[in-house]
């Protein structure tokens, strides 16, 4: 057994290998930023932690990583905006720092495979992350992957999107780059056999399946496997620019994300994996089998505490839901105490205060459900004074909900995607944060189209509920 601390851990390879580390035995530490979604990805166990920890927080960072045996570096900061790269610089300088007054054995870090021609800011950043992370004291090993095949997979779930949700993929002349992506379950087989190594100096492996494909042939293939035809335009029209914006349209990976990511697909990804299959052979599953795997795992993003692990959540998933979703919202700060704000926030859609802001355009909505295929709109209230779990407040169903700072309700209505809803109310000391947000997953174009017609009102609905909740919260 040895004491894993997970950096990115809320990240999509950190929680799904976090419980295979639980497997094996380990003493794990998952630290992420948004911990509280970590929390409702991963099911407790009980040699699992969780730790809140920005990296960018030098302090906090020296204190938490000297503890451990292992350290997976699984962080990058695509997600951070146009200045990730002296973003992603500074948190490695503080790892770096941290290892030099620490115990640990060794850092397996998830890098990017370099391109034979080119570059981007988001690869560089992960080249120079290496660097870094190389002249600390500790032996680091360094995992160059391209493409990550499963459902999650920020660059998997673009592709993904673009089939699902175009009737006609219109895309970049870099559609006829070429890449062999590795399926997650062979990246979790080399990550875990790591951990057995005792890695005396620093070592960087390249890692990727067994198929080169152009991405051209990489959409034939999700097509194949969700039934599809695939109807591609590749066109010069779209310069790096409009394909950013195309992108932030067509899907919902988020959208700085999906830009970084971007960038690096104009050029050639194919990863040299023969020393690393040397060391730790394994039978590589071809992209066909990986993307066909993923396709059967689509739905498991419902089953988790996300939604409540609720039923009807289940039961309204449909294939076309992407993993990442469409969302807007709006935030507040008052002085007001959580509790004042709670004892409003679960009054929604009572008859004193309906939904806070804008009525008319909630009750014009459940009306519109009829056009959807529904029927007449429910009016249905909480049985007691406190909101429980499977309680109804019309047509949405409470699928979470932790007094006095999280509800989650499941949109009901009829339309083309799954959706919930939810208020946050965090305690800044001596301020509160309330955050309201709306999720939506489409179901492909319509879902698409479901979720751009809604927003006009999306616009303004959201800041007008937490100004309104914030008014009538009484101290």
């Amino acid at each position: 057994m040895k004491r894993i601390l997970v950096l990115g851990a809320s990240g999509y390879v950190g929680s799904q290998l976090i419980p295979k580390l639980l497997e094996q035995g380990h003493e794990v530490t998952a630290a992420a930023r948004q911990i509280e979604y970590l929390k409702a990805r991963v099911m407790p166990h009980s040699q699992l932690k969780f730790e809140y920890l920005d990296l960018s927080n030098r302090e906090a960072t020296l204190a938490l990583i000297p503890h451990f045996d292992i350290v997976f570096f699984l962080v990058h900061g695509m997600a951070h905006g146009h200045d990730f790269l002296d973003y992603e610089l500074t948190l490695a300088r503080h790892v770096k720092e941290a290892l030099d007054i620490s115990d640990v054995q060794h850092v397996i870090y998830l890098s990017a495979i370099q391109p034979q021609t080119g570059n981007s800011e988001h690869l560089a950043a992960r080249k120079a992350t290496g660097d870094l992370l190389r002249t600390s004291k500790v032996a680091v090993t360094e995992l160059r992957a391209g493409v990550i095949i499963g459902p999650g997979s920020a660059a998997y779930e673009i592709m993904r999107d673009f089939v699902y949700n175009l009737p006609v993929l219109i895309a970049p002349k870099w559609v006829e780059s070429k890449a062999n992506p590795i399926a997650l379950e062979n990246l979790n087989y080399y990550l875990l056999h790591l951990i057995a190594e005792d890695m005396p100096s620093n070592v960087i492996y390249e890692v990727g399946g067994p198929d080169i494909l152009s991405y051209h042939q990489q959409f034939q293939i999700i097509c194949d496997s969700v039934n599809k035809p695939l109807r591609l335009w590749a066109t010069s029209l779209l310069t790096p620019k409009l394909a950013s914006y195309w992108l932030g349209v067509v899907t919902s990976v988020p959208s700085n994300i999906g830009r970084a990511l971007l960038a690096g697909l104009e050029h050639d990804f194919i990863a040299d994996s023969a020393s690393i299959q040397k060391r730790y052979p394994q039978p590589l599953i071809s992209y066909a089998d990986a993307v066909k795997s993923s396709v059967e795992q689509e739905g498991d993003f419902v089953l988790s505490n996300v939604w409540g692990f609720d039923p009807s959540a289940l039961t309204r998933w449909q294939a076309g839901y992407g993993y990442y979703p469409k969302k807007t919202g709006a935030t507040l700060t008052t002085r007001k105490s959580s509790q004042a704000l709670w004892d409003v926030v679960k009054k929604i859609g009572s008859p004193d205060e309906g939904y806070f802001f804008a009525n008319v355009l909630w009750r014009t909505r459940e009306w519109l459900d009829i056009f959807f295929g529904g029927g007449r709109p429910i009016r249905r209230a909480p049985k007691g004074p406190q909101l429980q779990v499977g309680d109804f407040i019309d047509s949405w169903k409470v699928i979470r909900c932790e007094e006095p700072g999280f509800l989650s309700l499941l949109f009901g209505m009829k339309g083309p995607g799954l959706g919930r809803l939810e208020f946050t109310i965090t305690d800044l000391g001596d301020k509160r944060e309330i955050n309201i947000t709306a999720w939506w997953h489409p179901q492909g174009f319509r879902g698409l189209l479901y979720w751009f017609a809604m927003m006009p009102a999306h616009l303004f609905i959201f800041k007008g509920m937490v100004r309104a909740v914030c008014n009538k919260a009484k101290d």
